[in-house]
C-alpha cells in the first residue's frame, strides 16, 4: 500500500505504527527559474546490483491528457523505460499519479503490504529518473540493504531536475 504525505512533512522521519511505513522516500522537485516550466516526469523504483527492476513504487507523469496522451511522453524517462516502464499499462492502479509541483514529496511503503512484503532479501539501489519537457533529465540511485537490521536514513542530491533524494528505512 502506498501512502502519501503532505509536504509540511516533507525532510522529517515520521513516527508511524508498527504497521506504517517502513521505507519513506523523499523526492525533490526544485523550482527552476526559466522561461518554460513543465513539471517533470519522475519514476521510482527498487533495481538488483545487475540493474533490473526489482520493483516499481511511483510513477508520475500528466494523466489528465486527452485519450491518455501523456504516456506518450513515458519514455524520455530512458532508463525506466527501457527496464520496465513499456511493459506497464498506464495508468497502473497503486502506481501511477500526477505530475507534482516543485517542493520535497513523500511516499512510503510498508514492509508487511507489496511491493516489499516480496522483496527477497540483498542489496538493492533506489532509482529515481526525471524528465523534464523542453528541460533535461535527471537520475539518482541510492544503494540500501533489505531487511535493513537498523534504522537508516540516505540521501543523494541532484544537479538540475532532481533536488534531494531521501530514503529513510527501518526495521
Amino acid at each position: 500500500m502506498r501512502a502519501y504525505y503532505p509536504a509540511a512533512l516533507a525532510g522529517t522521519i515520521l513516527a508511524l505504527p508498527a504497521a506504517a511505513a517502513d521505507i519513506a522516500i523523499t523526492v525533490e522537485i526544485p523550482r527552476l527559474t526559466v522561461a518554460e516550466y513543465h513539471r517533470p516526469y519522475v519514476a521510482v523504483w527498487i533495481e538488483r546490483p545487475d540493474q533490473s527492476v526489482a520493483a516499481n513504487l511511483a510513477v508520475w507523469y500528466d494523466v489528465k491528457l486527452k485519450n491518455n496522451e501523456g504516456t506518450k511522453w513515458l519514455k524520455d524517462m530512458r532508463q525506466w523505460w527501457r527496464k520496465s516502464g513499456r511493459e506497464l499499462a498506464m495508468p497502473a492502479d497503486g502506481l501511477s499519479s500526477p505530475t507534482r509541483a516543485p517542493g520535497e514529496h513523500q511516499i512510503g511503503f510498508a514492509a508487511d503490504k507489496p511491493p516489499l512484503a516480496t522483496l527477497p532479501p540483498g542489496e538493492y539501489r533506489l532509482a529515481v529518473e526525471a524528465a523534464r519537457e523542453v528541460g533535461g533529465r535527471e537520475m539518482l540511485r541510492i544503494p540500501f540493504h533489505w531487511p535493513p537490521k537498523a534504522a537508516e536514513t540516505l540521501s543523494a542530491a541532484g544537479e538540475h531536475e532532481l533536488g534531494r533524494l531521501g530514503l529513510a528505512i527501518r526495521p
